[in-house]
């Protein structure tokens, strides 16, 4: 660094001794302009800054309005989601009904099938028929439960439907029922007073 720092000063005193002292002089006094202050245009500045601020804004609603978009459809699919656990667990309990042994039984009978009394059973290797096969009838068949009499269902008797003008004028009727009865009433009361 001090290599260059004196080969500098050797240069400029080389120059200087060369050079007039006046002009040297001169040359170290001069103005130099003042470098004119490039003004930047600033509407393009305000345009861009402009675009960022609104592109932000629309990207941020934009952001939004998916994401309320994205909660319906999660609700919708939750919905769905909740129907659809409520139909499986009908299917499932039906199913468990119709594989029940006594409702295939009952279907059985339903169409026409019996129960066998005294099966016969074939042994394959022998080929002799082990048992006496005998033909199974409807009335062989035992009952798989015992046929209750259904109860009857007993509806109580309801009150007639009034209209409206009808309950007004059901209503006055008893208002005056209970006025002559108030009527009557005190005179009542007075006796009874007296017999105890």
């Amino acid at each position: 660094m001090s290599s260059t720092a004196s080969a500098a000063v050797r240069s400029v005193r080389r120059i200087a001794a060369l050079a007039d002292p006046a002009a040297l002089q001169r040359a170290r006094l001069t103005v130099v302009p003042r470098p004119g202050r490039v003004a930047a245009p600033r509407l393009p500045f305000i345009a861009l800054i402009t675009a960022i601020l609104l592109a932000g804004v629309i990207g941020l609603l934009m952001f939004n309005t998916s994401m309320q978009q994205a909660a319906f459809v999660e609700a919708r699919l939750h919905t769905q989601a909740d129907n659809l656990a409520a139909r499986q667990q009908g299917l499932q309990s039906d199913l468990q009904r119709l594989d029940d042994p006594q409702a295939i039984a009952a279907k059985a009978q339903a169409h026409g099938m019996v129960i066998p009394v005294g099966p016969a059973v074939l042994s394959v290797p022998s080929g002799k028929i082990e048992g006496t096969p005998t033909p199974a009838t409807a009335d062989s068949t035992p009952q798989l439960w015992a046929h209750h009499p259904k109860p009857t269902a007993v509806v109580p008797a309801r009150k007639p439907v009034v209209g409206p003008s009808e309950a007004h004028a059901h209503q006055k009727a008893h208002q005056k029922a209970g006025q002559n009865a108030d009527k009557k009433s005190p005179k009542k009361a007075p006796a009874k007073a007296a017999q105890h």
